[in-house]
């Protein structure tokens, strides 16, 4: 591509080799233009290029994360209050006999989970601030990381390019929303109490400028403001925008496949009494809703071509001798749909991950990477996890899920960025038999 020599990897063997076997010798990132406009010249984690630096980022990051909210309990109240208010609109549109467009209102819940943890902060609908975040996260994800042009032939920069001109904007709104709460946290700032991930990532970052061993020092080199700015970016990017589009790829197959709703529902049914709302603790009996999730994350990989690794010295891939600066794409798309491994692969079926008596979860084929996996997997798979069986055993406990009336089956065709989102659609939310609008809490 252009002046890069790239390598596709199509097959799992070959893809688990560059990211569990050889992980550090392809644990680079590529520098380009558009990701290099989004984070700041690779100071996120994302797209960060492996060094001591990114090493101590990394750690900090996840350290902050394992530190705020003594573990999963904090984190589930706060699903469990967006699924709340999500099902309450759910209600309204119910009560007006109205069809309703569910993918702001998903954003919504997601983001607001994303805002509890970061800025300890929410968002109402129709919040000037949200619209804004709505606004610049679609930029984004229309713009950036998709070997465009501007991508593979970085001098095209210099000449006019509305893409580039509008990640630009994008980026700009965005900046100016995370640097205010970034200039608020540093303000309000205490040692002594912590609100959310902000404040427990300045005080790891102080934590580590007050400590002087040798090691920590020379990791610590070149990790400023804009590190934790960038992480926080990306903590929006990948925990918001991939979360809604897997929900709203779950919420088309649901309505592609009534069937299957209808058994997650007797499954919420039988193993969840009376009006008790579902919890993180209900995954172990809710198997079947597990197995669907997982389906959706295969049928449909958020990322279809996961985040490009570099090779940082020359070595082998396969058969094949990679050299160094290399670039190496692994085809998530190719691995969940290999005929070879998967049973009719473009056919949505929730029960290929359970056993033959339906009684326990399996993995049928190694060929499944829905988070990457090594040194780069995803630091948000847990989150990413609990925020989809919270969200869609709530809705589908309360409402059945169609197409309103009229109205086609919305499409499985995606549109292709550095997410695949699935086409906007309505739906038509029916209230189940004996649920009503109430205040239920997790």
């Amino acid at each position: 591509m252009g002046s890069i020599k790239v390598v596709i990897v199509n097959h799992y063997v070959h893809a688990k080799e560059v990211l569990l076997k050889k992980g550090k010798i392809f644990a680079g990132r590529p520098r380009t233009v558009t990701t290099d406009i989004l984070t700041r010249d690779g100071k996120d984690i994302a797209f960060g290029d492996y060094s001591p630096t990114w090493r101590f980022h990394r750690k900090l990051v996840h350290g902050a994360l394992c530190m705020f909210g003594e573990g999963s309990v904090t984190i589930e109240k706060i699903i469990c209050a967006e699924a709340q208010s999500l099902c309450s609109t759910m209600f309204d549109a119910a009560a007006d006999g109205l069809s309703l467009d569910l993918s702001p209102e998903l954003t919504r819940a997601v983001t607001n989970v994303i805002c509890s943890l970061c800025f300890n902060s929410t968002y109402h609908r129709g919040d000037p601030e949200f619209e804004a975040m709505l606004y610049y996260s679609q930029g984004i994800v229309d713009t950036v990381a998709k070997d465009s042009l501007v991508d593979i032939f970085p001098w095209l920069q210099f000449f006019p390019n509305a893409d580039l001109r509008r990640l630009k904007w994008c980026v700009f709104i965005r900046d100016q929303l995370l640097q205010k709460k970034y200039n608020e946290h540093k303000a309000h700032y205490s040692d002594h109490v912590q609100r959310d991930l902000l404040d427990a990532l300045l005080r790891a970052k102080r934590s580590a400028e007050n400590n002087n061993t040798a090691e920590i020092s020379a990791e610590s080199v070149g990790l400023s403001d804009d590190h934790l700015l960038m992480t926080v970016g990306d903590i929006f990017g990948a925990g918001v925008e991939t979360t809604t589009t897997v929900l709203k790829w779950a919420v088309t197959y649901l309505m592609h496949y009534p069937e299957v709703q209808r058994r997650i529902q007797a499954e919420l049914d039988s193993n969840i009494a009376g009006d008790r709302t579902p919890q993180l603790s209900d995954r172990g009996s809710l198997l079947y809703l597990e197995a669907t999730i997982r389906e959706v994350l295969r049928i449909r990989p958020v990322a279809p071509l996961l985040i490009p690794h570099v090779a940082l010295s020359d070595t082998s891939l396969g058969d094949f001798t990679v050299r160094k600066g290399t670039r190496v794409i692994i085809n998530l798309w190719s691995l969940h749909h290999d005929e070879k491994e998967w049973k009719n692969p473009e056919v949505f079926e929730p029960a290929r991950f359970l056993n033959s008596e339906g009684t326990g979860l399996i993995l049928p084929s190694p060929s499944y990477l829905p988070f990457g996996a090594g040194i780069r997997v995803c630091l948000g798979e847990a989150l990413a996890k609990m925020e989809l069986f919270l969200f869609l055993s709530w809705i589908l406990q309360r409402f059945t899920l169609s197409v309103p009336p009229g109205d086609p089956l919305p499409s499985l065709d995606g549109k292709f960025g550095v997410v695949l989102q699935p086409a906007r659609y309505k739906v038509h939310a029916t209230p189940r038999s004996g649920w009503q609008r109430k205040g239920q809490a997790c």
